[in-house]
């Protein structure tokens, strides 16, 4: 990978790290010869759908999916006719339903996205068929720095897996909803992401206190 274009940033390119971190960790990943997920312009796709100050909820993951043409820069989205679903992704649709009594039509989160939902991986990027490949490239610091700008107002953060939870330690409880569960994928999705009820607790967090429901089954505009 070679140079980002980091124009689309918005609000977030103020973040020390855009300066001090990723020069470094760009050149590590030019040098790196395998196949890098997501393409380098889907790199930063979350931060350029979801600025700061539209922010209403963070769920943060782990890392990119590392299948090829599944990883676009979201955490846990995949394009359209991803077919069939990457499995965390399926277990967070069964979660959905079971909780909300709907489910997307398919794996494209972006809606979610637009809706100031802010789909965040703690590592942004992945060797193709590496899950975990890049977790000491220095991807950290920058979900540090947003998390730091994100809890000055109360938001909801839904914290998946282990990397999520020990990123998310200096997140208030008190000030903001958080919910920490296992991860959804098949080896730990049992072990307390189901039954977890993310989606409707967020809701009711946000309406109690003035805000829009997010609409998780499909985009508002589409209803």
């Amino acid at each position: 990978m070679s140079r980002f274009d980091l124009s689309r940033l918005g609000d977030w390119a103020a973040l020390p790290f855009f300066h001090e971190d990723l020069p470094g960790i760009a050149e590590r990943l030019a040098a790196d010869t395998r196949e890098i997920l997501p393409p380098r312009e889907q790199v930063f796709a979350a931060l350029e759908r979801t600025q700061p100050d539209a922010t209403r909820v963070v769920i943060l993951g782990q890392d990119p999916y590392p299948t090829p043409g599944h990883a676009h820069g979201l955490a846990f989205s995949a394009e359209a006719d991803v077919k069939p679903l990457p499995r965390s992704l399926g277990n967070i649709f069964k979660e959905l339903q079971a909780d909300t009594g709907a489910r997307p039509i398919d794996a494209d989160l972006r809606f979610w996205a637009d809706q100031g939902v802010l789909l965040l991986n703690t590592c942004l990027t992945v060797p193709a068929g590496n899950a975990g490949g890049h977790t000491k490239l220095g991807w950290q610091n920058l979900t540090a720095q947003v998390l730091d700008r994100l809890a000055a107002e109360p938001r909801v953060f839904l914290l998946w897996g282990a990397a999520a939870h020990k990123a998310a330690t200096g997140i208030d409880p008190e000030r903001h909803l958080k919910i920490m569960t296992a991860h959804p994928s098949p080896l730990s999705a049992r072990r307390g992401f189901f039954g977890s009820r993310p989606f409707s607790r967020s809701n009711a967090w946000l309406q109690a206190r003035g805000h829009q429901a997010i609409n998780w089954a499909s985009a508002p505009e589409a209803i």
